[in-house]
């Protein structure tokens, strides 16, 4: 178990909602993956006329924690004023800061999103923002007050994995709050390495929703992760240069 602020969690995945095919496959494949929270995109729901279609309509949301993220702010002002529409629409007060500073990559703002989550937090949220692998950053954060640091395992949407793990350790190692692996997620085995590197949990969409099969992707992901935190919490064997026998051969007899 973890917790994020007052919210406690079993399951170490975390879902994003978008870009499945229908909303059988969606409703499936969330089933799958055992998540306890769903994460969307307040700018892309329908939260208050009924009349027109609502993307998670087939899902029961009250088994969820709600986990709205503010994707499509370019500034610190769009995210305050996106969360607050989650926020009056009854949403859950845990919001993920997404401040998009760069279009072709995607990559977060780093400035914008340290001035959001200044004031959101003077609001009384719960803050969990999306940010580079920098550990300065993160520290930074963690100073201010918010609940979590989410850094991108690879671009979003790209499926390239952990390209930064040195600098993922870094913040696992330098922060008291849990860190949450999001974005770049391409395979089971890329959130098996997050959760090996320590992370408390991932955070992934893309790689379940345009998979083949995205309910056998969504189990296998389900997996990977409680897979990886085993293995993180077991212990690796460190990495040497020359090999060492499996067998001991201290009191063999060789003829």
């Amino acid at each position: 178990m973890f917790t994020i602020g007052h919210y406690e969690f079993n399951s170490r995945l975390i879902l994003g909602t978008g870009k499945f095919d229908n909303a059988a496959v969606q409703s499936q494949a969330i089933e799958a993956s055992g998540t306890e929270a769903l994460t969307f995109a307040v700018r892309r729901m329908n939260l208050f006329d009924r009349q027109l279609p609502n993307p998670l309509a087939d899902i029961d949301l009250s088994r969820y924690i709600k986990f709205p993220n503010t994707a499509g702010a370019k500034t610190a002002a769009e995210a305050i004023r996106i969360a607050d529409i989650s926020r009056h629409a009854g949403m859950c007060d845990m919001i993920k800061v997404e401040i998009i500073g760069h279009d072709r990559t995607l990559l977060p703002d780093s400035i914008e999103t340290y001035e959001a989550c200044g004031r959101l937090l003077e609001q009384g949220y719960t803050v969990c923002p999306y940010i580079n692998c920098d550990v300065v950053l993160a520290e930074k954060l963690e100073k201010l007050g918010v609940h979590a640091v989410m850094p991108l395992g690879a671009p979003i949407g790209t499926g390239l994995g952990i390209n930064d793990p040195l600098n993922i350790r870094y913040i696992v190692e330098s922060v008291n709050i849990p860190v949450i692996v999001d974005a770049g997620i391409g395979s089971a085995k890329d959130a098996a390495y997050a959760m090996e590197l320590g992370a408390d949990a991932v955070l992934l969409n893309t790689a379940v929703s345009s998979a083949d099969d995205p309910v056998k992707m969504a189990e296998a992901m389900k997996h990977g992760v409680i897979a990886g935190r085993l293995s993180f919490e077991a212990g690796r064997i460190p990495k040497q240069y020359v090999a060492s026998p499996s067998s001991p051969v201290e009191g063999l007899q060789f003829l």
